[in-house]
């Protein structure tokens, strides 16, 4: 069975796990560049043992290739070749759809990432489509102003968790979810969440970066159709 590091690329940290337990991490931020990610990881993974990579990055990911550059980071990785680049055989997933594989457990699942930005994906019967829901209109802006990190900081803990739990009714009435797993560093903020929407997890980034690699035995083709 192969071993795989899995990256988990965020706005203010970048996060390593070659186990659920094991995690090693560094600083993210606008400074950082395709190279300077390539030298952190290589340092910071030094001494594990891995045959895979796959990486959760924060911006459209179309087959693999990132399509555009992040919001929260420096510019330069669109067509990035991280398989060349790390010398390893590496898959790309937005990291957003990465905690959702991670997560899925039946049914259909939205998923929303309460981070940097607003991260967002939609999973069902082995399906998963990356959603870029942050650019959505609301209250006379997008939505990720509201619901990502500058949102909470500009309106207060209190207001922002009113404008959450309002924009999880309704979305997930539009996307006729099951349920809605609530990922991202700031869903730590609801020590409580109404029916049918639950805490995830970051150790799920993990999992998710695993199943990115699961092939049907009979067939050898990935298990997950990424749409």
């Amino acid at each position: 069975m192969k071993k795989i590091l899995v990256i988990d690329i965020g706005g203010t940290r970048v996060k390593l796990m070659i186990s659920r337990k094991e995690k090693r991490k560094f600083d993210s931020g606008m400074k950082l560049s395709p190279k300077q990610l390539i030298s952190q990881v290589k340092k910071t993974a030094e001494g594990w043992k891995y045959d895979a990579i796959s990486i959760g990055f924060p911006a459209p990911v179309i087959k693999g290739r990132i399509t555009k550059n992040p919001k929260h980071l420096a510019p330069g990785w669109v067509g990035w070749n991280f398989n060349k680049s790390l010398g390893k055989p590496t898959r790309v997933l937005n990291d957003a759809a990465m905690q959702a594989l991670g997560s899925y457990r039946g049914g259909r699942m939205l998923f929303l990432g309460l981070g940097t930005g607003l991260g967002s994906a939609l999973a069902w019967s082995r399906n998963l489509m990356p959603l870029e829901l942050g650019d959505l209109p609301y209250e006379g802006g997008i939505i990720e102003a509201y619901l990502g990190k500058p949102g909470l900081e500009r309106l207060g803990k209190r207001e922002w968790m009113r404008h959450v739990l309002f924009c999880l009714k309704q979305l997930k009435l539009s996307f006729i979810a099951d349920y809605i797993v609530l990922g991202g560093g700031n869903a730590k903020q609801f020590a409580t969440l109404p029916a049918s929407i639950e805490l995830g997890h970051n150790r799920n980034a993990y999992l998710g970066g695993l199943r990115m690699w699961e092939t049907d035995p009979k067939t050898r083709r990935p298990k997950w159709n990424v749409i």
